[in-house]
């Protein structure tokens, strides 16, 4: 697992470093106020839920996501499905189960299937690989993000609807895609889904929240490092001051030998 991990994270990086280079032909990708960003940021939970559904209804039928099992929609800080909807959910899917050569309804242990289309990319790390093209460095970064959300929301609403053909091939116009022309064809119409918590199914509102829970399916464990993040803060600063004030008291007669 760990293997493969790694090999998917450094393809995933070659891919985005590639497409950095030839990125200057698409137009700049606009920044989106996630409810994760920043220091105290943590997914929103509906958000998240809707971005799963256009997951499942648009995206899932040519991409991925092998490396997220279906136990962990219903974690902590993550969709929060209860136990009996991430076992439905789950069994909405046919895993090859090598055991008995055959195909079966998936369990909550399992993972999402891959892609059956070889050109299809697995969305698992997605939003990590492509976050090299957010403006900004450091502390603007740690504000607004890493990028790779907002490139795929941008992506998914960046389509014109003009389409060129080159020998066998199509390619539809994507005014953020390096290029702009793409092989993959316009995923998102507006009300594609219906949304449970009837929020209105636009292009734009979908593309964010599919970007979302695509950014969580690349960092489920965002919110635990960033709780710990703060804690080690706040630590290191209370180890400081205890570090000056002894150093103060130990050279206290040094420096005042008059006393």
């Amino acid at each position: 697992m760990l293997k493969k991990l790694i090999l998917v994270a450094g393809l995933a990086l070659a891919t985005a470093t590639g497409a950095l280079a030839a990125g200057k032909e698409g137009k700049p990708i606009p920044n989106i106020d996630f409810s994760y960003d920043g220091v105290f940021g943590k997914f929103d939970q509906a958000q998240l839920q809707r971005g799963l559904q256009v997951y499942t209804a648009i995206c899932s039928s040519c991409h991925g996501l092998e490396l997220v099992a279906f136990r962990t929609l219903g974690d902590e800080g993550g969709p929060g499905l209860s136990e009996e909807q991430v076992k439905a959910y789950a069994e909405q899917f046919d895993i090859y189960d090598a055991t008995t050569d055959d195909f079966r309804a998936a369990t909550p242990s399992d993972y999402f299937p891959e892609s059956l289309l070889e050109n299809a990319p697995d969305l698992s790390l997605m939003a990590k690989a492509r976050g090299v093209y957010h403006d900004g460095f450091g502390f603007k970064k740690l504000v607004n993000g890493i990028g790779g959300p907002e490139y795929i929301a941008a992506l998914l609403k960046g389509y014109t609807e003009e389409i060129q053909e080159q020998g066998d091939a199509v390619f539809y116009q994507n005014i953020y895609y390096p290029g702009e022309w793409i092989a993959m064809s316009q995923p998102l119409w507006g009300d594609d889904v219906e949304y449970t918590d009837g929020t209105e199914a636009t292009i734009e509102q979908q593309a964010i929240d599919v970007a979302a829970f695509l950014m969580w399916t690349a960092e489920p464990g965002l919110m635990a490092r960033k709780q710990w993040g703060l804690i080690m803060v706040g630590l290191l600063g209370l180890l400081s001051v205890l570090l000056y004030l002894t150093n103060k008291q130990l050279w206290y007669n040094v420096k005042h030998p008059e006393e």
